[in-house]
């Protein structure tokens, strides 16, 4: 589900909500559907490299990620391939 930023153009209210595909928010302030997507602030680049790092520690740890070159790799499945 992604995040978007909203404001309501019934009070004015500022918001994020997480959207499911084919659901319409509401504004948690006055309960008005007359909402505008709004442009989100990007994360400071900073910011950012530490949020890729973490994700790919995380992959790591759930052992998404090999220590094969693309040439071993290539090596490795061709030896299958005559099993």
């Amino acid at each position: 589900m992604p995040m978007y930023d909203y404001r309501c153009q019934a009070c004015g209210h500022g918001f994020e909500a997480l959207v499911r595909a084919g659901s319409t928010p509401v504004c948690p302030n006055c309960g008005s559907s007359a909402l505008e997507k709004c442009v989100s602030a990007i994360a400071p680049a900073g910011r950012i490299e530490a949020m890729r790092m973490s994700n790919r520690r995380a992959a790591a740890a759930q052992g998404l990620f090999d220590h094969y070159s693309p040439s071993d790799k290539a090596k490795l499945l061709q030896g299958k391939k005559g099993i």
